[in-house]
């Protein structure tokens, strides 16, 4: 076969623009991503050899080796893994083949040229470690062969946006990444220095790592599975070190869970949760990236039912001891070990984020875990009904009472007399929220109200219903009481329209309106804002309404919403004065249009006719003028 030339994917030529043009403080954290995909790709190899073991019996003892020519200056990271043929190659190493790509770009638009540490940690955190080569190296050379497979395959790059793919012969099984050293960069030829980097970042990995080959070759990790040892025995560096491999993250761990299940079932557990979220944490897989491992034998970073997705934001290993070795993936979906193991972490890991969430002295430590996995965590509150009370005591909310994070808890025990229910309003943003017509009457009450900018909030908050036997209630709802709450106004009411006058605007109101909306009324709410739209208590919410309308999940047409004016507002009570008067249902009719669209720009709702809208404008505008 004749040498192909093909072309990177645009992503990995922006990635690798990045890494040959920008100065890094790491530098060195190229050869444990390296080590670390050697490492995985012998983990593969020994679960596929345990219903196949032809493919490991010509070199059935898996290692890594680090191998250094002075004189051509090439640094050789090489394992005897699984391998990869041509379609690995291609989808592996010119391709970002993992989900999240357009998320991908966009940080990748928000790096800063020159910024090292921030390069570093897109390149951890997008999975795509084997390109860190090119911080060291000015060509890469790939020489592997899949086990199995007869075929060789030869692959090379200079990192400057295309790469050649051949076939070669007489390799042994597995990879092999030949770096050639960038000029300046012989320190990684040095043996010790090698040595440093491998104990610094690699001493966990479960199996050898060595230098040299033959009789002489020296380990240079201890080849010992981090999660079997003691924790006293385990420095926080190694833990770190280990999250950085297991996780392929660049971030340190928020937070670290080793423990070991005894009795009946035993299973160990090394879990961290990421103080960075995960770039796939809404890829609509809901996947986790936990590794399952058998008595040390590897077998998936991908089964089902050993993570619950709400808790997907966990990176780590889970080890048992009386699972079967040679379980298949689809046996493990169905195995009632695999279930039994869930529960527990799922407790553990509950557990250990209460006594986080209960930390007073360090709540702002649990901020940063809620703000990164909040929403996932709120997942699990319908659908998993057993741990429900543990997650609603997990939960905090931006408020309307400033800018801290609140508990159910907190905002329970600071409800206002008379107040029997739990006030929430949804939106896409805090900003949008805080600007709603909906909440000035509780504002100027000092009624606390929630504000949901996560769309699992639509689907999380019918299935709860209560909290500590007081409901949710949307305050975009009609039927939102004000009245029998004693609040905080200390200022003289305004001066409201008649109520005569009130009246005759309403009907004509609803007159010219009867298509359009399902009612209008006078508002206890509005104390600033002329209008609003709110949903009729029996209706959809608002903002669920617009979400399902978005995805094209709603069937039919949309629910009419309730018109509420304010009969303290200087325009409705001068509206109010003309609708007494002959004719004024034709001389109102403009002004009656005007306000429903005004609400539905408030909302950020579509006008169903701008150009009506914008007649009617400019009409008003030329009267007001006149």
């Amino acid at each position: 076969m004749t040498e192909e030339r093909l072309s990177f994917q645009a992503e990995v030529s922006r990635l690798l623009d990045i890494v040959a043009h920008s100065l890094y403080s790491e530098k060195e954290v190229f050869l444990r991503e390296l080590v670390s995909n050697a490492s995985d790709a012998c983990d593969r190899l020994r679960y596929a050899a345990l219903t196949q073991p032809e493919l490991s019996a010509e070199d059935p003892n898996l290692k890594v080796r680090l191998l250094v020519d002075k004189d051509a200056r090439t640094l050789t990271v090489a394992d005897n893994g699984i391998g990869m043929n041509r379609e690995d190659l291609v989808e592996n190493l010119g391709t970002i083949a993992r989900s999240g790509t357009a998320a991908f770009m966009k940080s990748l638009e928000g790096a800063e040229t020159g910024d090292g540490k921030k390069d570093v940690n897109l390149i951890g955190q997008f999975g795509v470690g084997f390109y860190s080569a090119f911080m060291a190296a000015d060509t890469v050379t790939v020489l592997t062969r899949k086990a199995g497979e007869a075929t060789g395959w030869r692959w090379e790059s200079d990192g400057k946006g295309e790469f050649t793919i051949s076939e070669a012969d007489g390799l042994p099984r597995g990879t092999k990444i030949v770096l050639h050293l960038r000029a300046g960069d012989d320190e990684y030829l040095d043996e010790d220095r090698l040595g440093g980097i491998v104990r610094k970042y690699s001493d966990h990995i479960a199996i050898p790592i060595l230098f040299g080959e033959g009789e002489d070759a020296k380990a240079l990790n201890s080849a010992s599975a981090l999660w079997t040892r003691s924790k006293s025995e385990i420095t926080a560096d190694q833990y770190k070190e280990f999250y950085h491999h297991v996780g392929h993250a660049f971030d340190d761990p928020w937070l670290t869970l080793h423990w070991r299940a005894e009795g009946a079932l035993e299973y160990t557990n090394l879990l961290y949760v990421p103080s960075t979220k995960p770039f796939d944490l809404f890829d609509p897989k809901r996947a986790h990236r936990v590794k399952l491992y058998v008595k040390r034998v590897f077998i998936t970073d991908s089964a089902e039912g050993l993570i619950p997705p709400y808790l997907r934001f966990l990176r780590g290993v889970v080890d048992s001891e009386d699972l079967p070795l040679n379980i298949s993936r689809e046996m493990l979906q169905h195995n009632p070990m695999l279930a039994k193991i869930k529960a527990g972490i799922t407790r553990r890991v509950l557990s250990e984020l209460s006594k986080k969430a209960k930390d007073s002295e360090n709540a702002a430590e649990y901020d940063s875990f809620w703000e990164n996995f909040g929403a996932v965590l709120k997942e699990g509150l319908y659908e998993d009904y057993e741990h429900r009370d543990e997650l609603l005591k997990l939960l905090r909310f931006r408020t309307t009472a400033g800018e801290d994070l609140v508990s159910l808890e907190q905002y329970v025990a600071r409800m206002k007399e008379g107040q029997d229910a739990i006030y929430t309003i949804s939106g896409d943003d805090l900003d949008t929220l805080l600007r709603s017509p909906q909440l000035e009457g509780f504002k100027a009450k000092g009624v606390e109200v929630l504000l949901l900018t996560d769309p699992v909030d639509e689907f999380w908050m019918p299935s709860v219903g209560v909290y500590e036997g007081k409901p949710f209630k949307s305050v975009t709802r009609g039927g939102a009481d004000l009245g029998k709450i004693k609040g905080e106004e200390t200022e003289k009411p305004e001066e409201k329209a008649p109520e005569g006058e009130l009246t005759d605007l309403l009907a004509l109101l609803k007159l010219t309106l009867s298509d359009a909306v399902k009612d209008v009324r006078k508002s206890e709410r509005l104390t600033d804002s002329a209008v609003c739209l709110v949903a009729d208590d029996n209706d959809m919410d608002m903002h669920l309404e617009r979400l399902l309308k978005q995805h094209k999940q709603l069937n039919g047409e949309a629910g009419k919403r309730i018109l509420e004016i304010n009969p303290s507002h200087a325009l409705i009570k001068r509206l109010a004065e003309r609708a007494k008067g002959s004719g004024a249902t034709d001389a109102l009719e403009d002004a009656a249009w005007l306000l429903l669209d005004q609400a539905r720009i408030v909302e950020g709702e579509a006008l169903p006719d701008p150009a009506a809208f914008a007649r009617r404008l400019a009409s008003a505008m030329e009267k007001g003028l006149a």
